[in-house]
């Protein structure tokens, strides 16, 4: 007879068990996308002159953003690792290894020699630093957001489970202003010499507290529950049957979810990059500015956006998932021409407002998809359905969009194809959203009803 599943023992998490969740799903999040937009900041900023120093600026940046674009390249192969193991032996051993490794890689850097005491050899190493960096992050995203969403409820999930989702501007966040600080406070021979080493080990310090904060959190009680299930089931055969593998699975039966939230993440992946990491190569090297004029700039709307995104979360719970995202596509299609206009006046106070609106309406996107995604798949699949989704996304959108937009400004010299690539992207989204089932209220175990009180729109026509 299977054991007793801790909602079956009545052990489900309340506010306080849910808090302390989200506490270290957010916490581990913030901590590993640090560690990976610190890499975006430090391509756009330093890699390009030490590791790549016989080229000219802008050419040396975009071969930064290819080592930058690998990291991206090998995350579909951590969600696919990640997911399977994480739908086979559970979401908590899986997001304490992811933070491990991402850890391990980024403090490695740190240590790095350049291109001028290794020759080529340094770029090898960064490299392959990197490809460990997006592995780990590839596997990290579903886990934490699945950790949260299988442990809240259906009414609220949209506001827990975009906890998660600020911990990408939280650590981009705590990345920026590391490197603003350190911009303030050092020359640039000095941030150049040695300066820039110091946000990469400080990733050492930071995720010994992650990992003590999140080996304490529970395992997430529906996959617990389906586990139960499934063994029961394999009692009663008698034997254990042979099943597909979790990614197998999704590829046949859940290909549509799949492709929807492919098509939900890439206006957001794409317009996210550009609001945060090509905008430093734009303000520094082709506007010429301070390179604290911009890192200041992200750090502000960083701190707008961290905010925001659970607001956008608890929107959603209450209007639904498909319209919030809709007010961030739709905004962001018009708002990508009147952000360059904005940065190109070289105001420090106007290009402040152009990066924090931008976040602003990308934080519509971003708030619900944690929910919106997790609501597409079934338990036994779920964390690589929405792993899969999600890292595919993120080639060819946020792989793509800095060495994109970079390529873009060196053959035309002007933002504006720059904006157009924004604006396509972001249509995409919103076709792919008006077209999507709406998920709010569904729920996570066993069947998934219709969710009460829903629109309409919830008979569209892609889903799962």
């Amino acid at each position: 007879m299977a054991a007793a599943t801790p909602r079956a023992q009545g052990k489900t998490p309340g506010k306080p068990g849910i808090a302390r969740i989200i506490s270290a799903s957010l916490i581990g999040t913030t901590i590993e996308w640090y560690d990976f937009f610190l890499y975006g900041s430090a391509a756009a900023l330093v890699f390009n002159t030490l590791f790549f120093p016989d080229s000219d600026p802008l050419v040396g940046t975009l071969l930064s953003f290819l080592t930058y674009a690998v990291g991206f390249a090998a995350r579909p192969l951590g969600g696919v690792v990640f997911g399977h193991y994480g739908d086979k032996i559970g979401r908590k051993k899986l997001l304490v290894l992811s933070l491990m490794m991402m850890g391990g890689a980024t403090f490695a850097m740190g240590l790095l020699p350049t291109h001028a005491t290794l020759g080529v050899g340094a770029p090898i190493l960064l490299t392959v630093l990197r490809l460990i960096q997006g592995f780990a992050l590839g596997g990290e995203w579903g886990g934490a957001v699945l950790i949260v969403s299988e442990h809240g409820d259906d009414k609220n999930r949209g506001f827990w489970a975009s906890w998660p989702q600020a911990g990408a501007p939280g650590g981009n966040l705590l990345a920026t202003g590391v490197l603003a600080l350190l911009a303030a406070v050092q020359s640039d021979e000095a941030f150049l010499a040695w300066g820039w080493r110091i946000p990469f080990l400080l990733s050492g310090v930071l995720v010994i507290i992650g990992l003590w904060i999140r080996v304490s959190v529970s395992e997430s009680p529906l996959f617990l529950e389906a586990q139960a299930r499934a063994e029961a089931e394999a009692a009663r055969a008698g034997a254990a049957e042979k099943q597909d593998a979790p990614v197998v699975e999704v590829f046949r039966h859940n290909w549509r979810g799949v492709l929807t939230a492919i098509g939900t993440r890439l206006g957001e992946n794409v317009s996210y990059y550009i609001l945060t990491a090509f905008v430093l190569v734009y303000v520094t090297v082709h506007l010429e500015l301070p390179k604290s004029t911009a890192l200041n700039a992200v750090l502000i709307g960083s701190a707008v956006h961290f905010v925001t995104i659970p607001l956008w979360g608890a929107l959603s719970d209450r209007i639904g998932r498909r319209p919030v995202t809709l007010i961030g596509s739709v905004g962001m299609a018009a708002w990508a021409f009147a952000f360059f206009a904005l940065v190109d006046s070289e105001s420090f106070t106007v290009i402040t407002l152009a990066v924090t609106v931008g976040l602003l309406l990308h934080g519509a996107m971003y708030g619900p998809q944690a929910a919106f995604i997790s609501e597409m798949f079934d338990t036994k699949v779920r964390y690589s359905g929405a792993s899969m989704g999600s890292q595919l996304a993120s080639i060819i959108g946020g792989a793509l969009a800095p060495i994109i937009a970079v390529e873009l400004l060196k053959d035309y010299g002007s933002a504006t194809p720059v904006a157009l690539y924004v604006c396509v992207t972001v249509v995409i989204t919103t076709l792919t959203v008006l077209v999507a089932k709406e998920t709010r209220g569904r729920s996570l175990s066993g069947q998934r009803p219709a969710p009460e009180g829903a629109s309409s729109t919830a008979s569209a026509t892609i889903g799962s």
